[in-house]
């Protein structure tokens, strides 16, 4: 089934593109959307009206609206001059100062990008959703593409009556008929145009309220009800910590989370509708090796730092990814504790030096700057600071900076110059070091991170590559977790009976790095597939389907029911191996490799289609319904699946050609 959508638009909006802003003050963007379940590549046109002042004369105006169609365009109710290039709409008039300008017209969008539609041409599940990050939103709506332009985004949706729809804001008016229900969703403060959203679904809710009163829903499919509570863990805890810890309210009405399927990203901080992975909505068990807690406290400080204060160019991206990340990590900390934190930002540092070993490293206020220096260099660097200037004056800063600020865009000069002022410092070499110099000083970090943690101080000094190293002891010694997995990377070989006994992180790391086992370890290694662990589980079977031949057939059928991660990583690994075992379920492998061949289908997330489609290449299997499989990934939406679908094709050419 494919899809058609009529968009009916008025606009008041903030800022115009940053070389309109000082002509035109667009304020607020009223949009009425139609999801029709027809041909998308129907031309069908609607109404668009648009308010908006002249600041100074001008000639001309524009709205970003990308490969869209425009009819009876008007101008304060006459037909007025145009030009549709393709990329922007550009009115012509003598315009003058002057309040309350209405633009008029019909058009009719059908986005290649921003907005995805899945399920409808193939078996996923039916939904509409937008990522819009960046400049992409004019794909799908008339806006402004610049992220200095503020704009007050209220949209209004009609969707066939079997499906929810959530969008920014407040849902202000729900009509159902029979055929389609109306969905009226009303934002009160500006945002970028890039955070303007909109998921189209079938979803239950569950509604926690925040301390302060705020609404928190999170959506999730019907059928994963009991995924809810592990998949969002810590949410209102988190929620309340930020706001107490940033000191600065929550500004929109309420939040939402809402999971889809073949998600881009982790997620996204749309403003009060974070739109995220579906591959994160797990159960109890798959809390231990995979959670959402993390994404999750990062898309909600997004909504201080990034939504209600935006970037004005990516110069300045850190001010939104750093901070982010840093404010996840101190929501993580009051969840988890201190060991955590300052753990997270070791593994942090240590990534950051190899970078900067490769001589990879950028400077933080670097626009082509690489993920890794804008969120976890960014994070650092407030960690830094915040050592730098104490707990009050870093927190009075953080607080005063949003408040002036906020629903504008900022530099990161303007956050620093409030630094400065809460803590009475000069901050101009901190600046020059931290800010502008692209080494990395991980020494002068980790001193910090070993004066601060006794915990750090002890992984660094357990260490069996040294001289003298007592192994044997490290490993039942009470230390952390982290320093016995370390030592167990590096000796799997001194693993004894006794080592078995520790934590289920520990066991994990046996699992993981012990694939050579002895027989007088055998049964203690058997206990592995016990664990509540899936990441466990996946290694453990195959480490001893690989060392214990004679015995494959009981590893099998202990397993045969265990599905893993969201990603399906036992389950996939499990029909791989019975498939390569002679001698096991004979009469079942017909069923067992149309089951794998399955998971190359569109129903199912793009990690599980990229495992399936890596194992059966593996056993060497290549027939008509994977290539189709892999045609389908190779035009997919999610570039991670269609990056690799080309590079399997570019392997496997030949074969395919067989095929056909």
């Amino acid at each position: 089934m494919k899809i058609i959508y009529l968009f009916l638009f008025t606009f008041l909006c903030v800022a115009a593109k940053a070389q309109q802003t000082d002509i035109v003050d667009f304020k607020r963007l009223d949009a009425v959307v139609f999801f029709n379940q027809i041909r998308i590549d129907s031309t069908v046109y609607d109404s668009f009206e648009i308010t908006f002042d002249i600041l100074k004369k001008t000639d001309s105006i524009y709205l970003d609206a990308v490969n869209m169609k425009f009819k009876n365009v008007s101008l304060n109710g006459k037909e007025v001059t145009y030009k549709n290039d393709g990329d922007k709409l550009i009115i012509f008039n003598t315009f003058k100062p002057s309040q309350d300008n209405k633009l008029q017209f019909l058009f009719f969008a059908s986005p290649k990008k921003a907005m995805y539609f899945v399920g409808w041409e193939n078996e996923a599940r039916n939904q509409i959703w937008t990522q819009g990050q960046g400049k992409y939103t004019s794909n799908w709506l008339p806006s402004i593409d610049d992220m200095n332009d503020k704009i007050e985004f209220d949209l209004t949706f009609a969707a066939p009556t079997d499906y929810e729809v959530i969008s920014n804001g407040k849902l202000v008016l729900k009509n159902k008929t029979e055929a389609y229900t109306l969905w009226k969703y009303d934002m009160q403060k500006p945002m970028a145009s890039y955070l303007a959203a909109v998921v189209v679904g079938k979803y239950d809710e569950k509604i926690e309220v925040s301390k302060s009163g705020i609404p928190l829903k999170m959506y999730y499919y019907p059928e994963d009800s009991l995924k809810v509570a592990p998949t969002y863990k810590y949410t209102k805890t988190m929620f309340d910590f930020l706001e107490e810890e940033i000191g600065v309210s929550y500004s929109w009405q309420n939040y939402k989370q809402v999971p889809v399927h073949d998600f881009l990203y982790a997620g996204m901080e749309n403003t009060s509708c974070t739109i995220f992975s579906d591959a994160f909505m797990i159960d109890e068990t798959a809390f231990v090796d995979k959670n959402y807690v993390n994404v999750n406290a990062h898309e909600l400080a997004h909504q201080w730092f990034g939504d209600l204060v935006t970037e004005t160019s990516g110069t300045h991206h850190w001010l939104q990814e750093g901070f982010a990340t840093y404010y996840a990590l101190l929501a993580e900390k009051h969840v988890f504790g201190d060991d955590y934190y300052y753990w997270r930002l070791y593994e942090y540092i240590e990534e950051l030096a190899a970078q900067d070993r490769v001589g990879e490293s950028t400077a933080l206020m670097n626009a082509k700057a690489s993920s890794t220096t804008f969120y976890k260099k960014g994070a650092v660097v407030l960690h830094m600071l915040h050592e730098k200037v104490g707990d009050v004056a870093f927190k009075e800063a953080v607080k005063n900076y949003l408040k002036k600020y906020a629903f504008k865009n900022v530099e990161t000069s303007n956050f620093i110059k409030e630094v400065e002022q809460a803590s009475n410092q000069d901050l101009s070499d901190f600046v020059a070091k931290w800010l502008l110099d692209k080494t990395f000083y991980y020494e002068e970090v980790l001193a910090s991170l070993q004066q601060r943690s006794a915990f750090i101080t002890e992984y660094l000094m357990v260490d069996c590559e040294a001289a003298n190293a007592k192994c044997d002891y490290y490993l039942t010694a009470s230390i952390s977790d982290q320093a016995k997995s370390k030592i167990i990377s590096q000796v799997p070989d001194k693993i004894t009976r006794e080592v078995f006994k520790n934590s289920i992180k520990v066991r994990q790391a046996i699992a993981q790095n012990m694939s050579t086992i002895p027989f007088a370890l055998k049964q203690d290694y058997e206990s592995l597939l016990e664990d509540k662990s899936y990441l466990t589980v996946e290694a453990a079977l195959y480490n001893l389907w690989v060392n214990f031949l004679e015995d494959r057939s009981l590893y099998l059928d202990k397993t045969k029911d265990s599905i893993g991660l969201p990603d399906k990583n036992v389950r996939l690994l499990w029909l791989t191996l019975a498939l390569a075992t002679p001698d096991y379920a004979v009469n079942q492998k017909k069923g067992y490799l149309n089951e794998l061949i399955a998971f190359t289908s569109p129903v199912f997330n793009f990690e599980i289609r990229m495992q399936a489609f890596t194992f059966l290449d593996s056993l060497g299997i290549i027939n008509q319904e994977i290539v189709n499989h892999y045609k389908e990934a190779e035009q997919h939406h999610n570039w991670r699946l269609k990056k690799f679908a080309r590079a399997f094709f570019e392997r496997n050419k030949e074969n395919l050609k067989t095929t056909n």
